[in-house]
């Protein structure tokens, strides 16, 4: 993995650790809500997962937000 690429993980995860406490959510209930397991929220919000687009489209939709705002925010 590249630095560029653990850069774009770093910020996306910000991106859903903001959105989720905007919301006033838990990882839990955001997983909930995305049919995740929280420990795959944590993952991604640290920048330690690497999501797949069908992923971010579910992660988008139960934070109420389109995918272009994650990652432009």
């Amino acid at each position: 993995m590249t630095q560029n690429d653990q850069e774009i993980r770093l910020r996306f995860g910000k991106a859903i650790r903001r959105r989720r406490r905007e919301l006033d959510i838990t990882q839990e209930k955001l997983a909930e809500l995305a049919e995740l397991h929280r420990t795959y929220i944590s993952n991604l919000e640290r920048g330690d997962a690497n999501p797949s687009l069908d992923m971010i489209d579910r992660l988008a939709k139960a934070l109420d937000i389109s995918i272009a705002q994650l990652f432009t925010d």
